[in-house]
């Protein structure tokens, strides 16, 4: 036997214990099979066979026991093997094939990821064949685990074969630039993907510079959001180089990620390609030179649908090159001018193209220009005489007697739909006033209701208008 190990020294101070891991809401320990908890205490279905989450990976004969105790308690679905001829087979539960996957790579289990996949699960259970998975990290209905670069990869290795997940929604997580090289990975690889929304999630210009390089030879996605993430100049121009080549995507986010004046390489982009629908540029710092740029690059596009050059630097002189466009182009259905200046000067060029050129325009949103009583009047008039602008926001400038009237006879008269503006008359002391309404073209382009879904488009009227790339 030993030598015992000697005593500490006298006055030597006791190693303080370890802290206290947090109870996690969705953490299940291993051990005795337990129903899964949700946030608000509810036990899930009877009858329904949780899984049980490795946490920690076990060795010896304990692994040993608590493997076979689990084989009794835990019913797995077949995972998918790749055929003879190369074409990916059904897979199993998603919930099971992430936990598996976490013990086999000795990581630590998301238990936000495995809530989600678990709603998944019960999803493709009930038969449908077109999931979107919606992990949001600012979800404030349930506990929360924001979704880092190396969460992402153990997702993006689940997901990769499954054929019923379409869609994926990772916005306001901290995936970064590690989770966009697999995020680049996944677009390479996944055969079904049609909606990618990376929204707020960190990456840089290098993650951006994957991105944009795996979808050179994707042929799937239709819809991809990068709002909010700081590619930068550089980034962007990998994206416009790209948009020359591919020919899948039809809508396209990119504002508010640092892009300075990129309009150059946005309309040689337009000059090239036949296929986006939908390009949103805000907060791209574009100025009445950049819009010019753009405007050159509509004269030659026939497929862009939807732009949306809004909360940049553009005033009433750029209204003038939009104007010529209008005369001639025939695709362009929704623009969103929205948060720029164009004040009256640009209102009037714009209302004159209106009224005699342009009859393919849907909607329009000149919400917060400058624009003072008689341009909103001269708008007004214009949808007198187009029958076919059908939607327009103008809320946010400065009304006076004659606009309120204005917009009160539209609406009265039944020109201007109730639902298809964002302003209502009413009267005051005999006086007649415009309210803002919650309608707009993309009332929910940085957030979502927090409780329930949302009822109709007439927040979003600009997705409606133009459903192309929609998520699934």
């Amino acid at each position: 036997m030993g030598r015992p190990a000697p005593p500490p020294p006298r006055g030597a101070k006791k190693p303080p214990p370890p802290p206290e891991q947090p109870q996690d809401p969705y953490e299940f320990r291993t051990g005795e099979p337990r129903l899964l908890q949700a946030p608000g205490g509810t036990a899930p279905p009877a009858g329904r066979v949780v899984p049980i989450a490795m946490v920690t990976p076990l060795s010896g004969s304990r692994a040993t026991s608590m493997q076979s105790r689990e084989e009794q308690t835990t019913t797995l679905a077949p995972t998918s093997t790749q055929g003879s001829e190369g074409v990916l087979e059904p897979v199993g539960i998603l919930q099971e094939q992430y936990q598996s996957l976490c013990l086999k790579k000795s990581k630590r289990v998301n238990s936000y990821i495995l809530h989600i996949l678990q709603e998944a699960d019960e999803k493709i259970q009930n038969g449908e064949d077109r999931v979107t998975l919606n992990i949001p990290g600012n979800n404030r209905l349930i506990p929360v685990e924001k979704v880092t670069g190396e969460d992402f990869w153990l997702l993006c290795r689940v997901l990769r074969k499954n054929l019923n997940f379409q869609g994926l929604d990772m916005r306001y997580n901290s995936i970064s630039d590690v989770g966009a090289y697999y995020a680049s990975k996944l677009l390479q690889k996944k055969l079904n993907l049609t909606y990618l929304n990376l929204m707020f999630n960190e990456i840089g210009r290098e993650g951006g510079e994957l991105i944009a390089k795996a979808l050179y030879k994707n042929k799937t996605l239709k819809y991809l959001r990068m709002t909010g993430n700081k590619i930068e100049n550089e980034g962007g121009m990998f994206f416009a180089a790209m948009l020359q080549i591919n020919s899948s995507l039809e809508k396209l986010d990119l504002g508010d990620c640092d892009l300075e004046e990129s309009t150059v390489h946005l309309s040689n982009m337009l000059k090239e390609n036949y296929h986006l629908a939908e390009l949103h540029v805000c907060k791209h710092g574009i100025t009445n030179y950049g819009m010019k740029y753009l405007c050159d690059a509509l004269f030659l596009n026939s497929s862009l649908r939807y732009l949306d050059v809004s909360c940049n630097r553009i005033t009433q002189d750029a209204m003038v090159f939009l104007a010529d466009v209008l005369k001639t182009n025939t695709t362009l259905e929704v623009i969103d001018l929205s948060f720029n200046r164009i004040e009256n000067a640009g209102a009037n060029y714009l209302s004159k193209t209106l009224a005699s050129h342009n009859r393919s325009l849907k909607a329009l949103s000149v919400v917060s220009n400058n624009i003072r009583g008689k341009g909103l009047v001269d708008l007004s008039q214009a949808m007198q005489e187009n029958l076919v602008l059908s939607n327009i926001y103008i809320w946010g400038n400065k009304f006076d007697e004659a606009t309120c009237v204005a917009y009160s006879d539209l609406i009265q008269t039944g020109r201007l739909q109730p639902d298809n503006t964002d302003v209502k008359p009413f009267v005051v002391d005999g006086r007649l006033y415009l309210a803002e309404i919650s309608n707009g073209l993309k009332k929910h382009y940085y957030w979502t209701p927090t409780y329930g879904e949302i009822s109709n488009d007439l927040a979003n009227a600009g997705f409606a208008l133009v459903p192309v790339g929609q998520q699934p």
